[in-house]
């Protein structure tokens, strides 16, 4: 079977502003590598209506799954919901299922907390157990809320619905040498492992520049054969390694 594929979509103007930050990439990122879904891309987007139908049309074409997260609340600015219909061609409806979950928080039922049951019609809702006003799927987008907690507990409620793969792993080791005295040699490992990722991240610490080079790839043998290649590079050249 073809590895499924993922795109996230975090929403809102607060990211873009610098005013929060996101960590549900990082957090997606990780729980869909153990389930065997390629994290293949993640992009920004602003409040605004146009630019959330686009991207979500795009990635739902392009991508085996789709995960939105922010814009599901109450206020003004969450518009999500109301955009995800539209990519899809269907109308916000009020959803029964959705209206009975948000009684379990025992507040009264304004409109501006209906408009959280107002989901695209044909909407399957995911269960949100920490403050109960659901995220939703349709097809293969997935609706989650901004709040972390949030995000994370709707994501394990979404779990079942997924097309699991093998598991995406990964091993690293700290390189202590400057990327430009590693890079060719790095190259040539990853011409010989076509299906193993290998990435480079420098760092400075304590004012000694290095990478951390991480292999990711589903065979965990190779991912250690690789790794082992690496680290004789590396060594060759002068440098230290620590293995992670």
């Amino acid at each position: 079977m073809t590895q499924p594929t993922a795109c996230v979509l975090i929403i809102g103007n607060e990211i873009l502003s610098g005013k929060t930050q996101d960590t549900n990439l990082q957090f997606l990122g990780f729980e869909l590598a153990k389930l065997g879904i390629r994290l293949a891309e993640g992009r920004v987007v602003r409040d605004e209506p146009a630019a959330i139908i686009h991207h979500v049309n795009e990635c739902r074409a392009a991508f085996t799954y789709v995960f939105t997260t922010g814009g599901i609340g109450p206020t003004h600015d969450d518009i999500t919901a109301e955009c995800v219909a539209q990519a899809f061609g269907v109308p916000l409806v009020l959803n029964d299922d959705a209206v009975e979950r948000l009684k379990r928080g025992g507040r009264p039922l304004n409109e501006a907390r209906l408009k959280m049951a107002r989901l695209p019609r044909g909407a399957e809702l995911v269960e949100n157990p920490v403050s109960n006003a659901p995220g939703f799927r349709l097809e293969n987008v997935f609706v989650f809320a901004g709040i972390p907690s949030i995000a994370r507990a709707m994501f394990g409620s979404a779990v079942p619905m997924l097309v699991r793969s093998t598991p995406i792993l990964s091993a690293s080791v700290d390189a202590f040498l400057r990327e430009g005295d590693f890079a060719e040699a790095l190259d040539e490992i990853q011409k010989r492992h076509a299906d193993v990722e290998i990435g480079s991240y420098p760092f400075n610490r304590d004012g000694r520049f290095g990478a951390t080079l991480v292999a990711r790839g589903t065979d965990r043998a190779l991912l250690s054969s690789v790794l082992s290649e690496i680290v004789a590079a590396i060594t060759a050249l002068g440098g230290e390694t620590k293995l992670n």
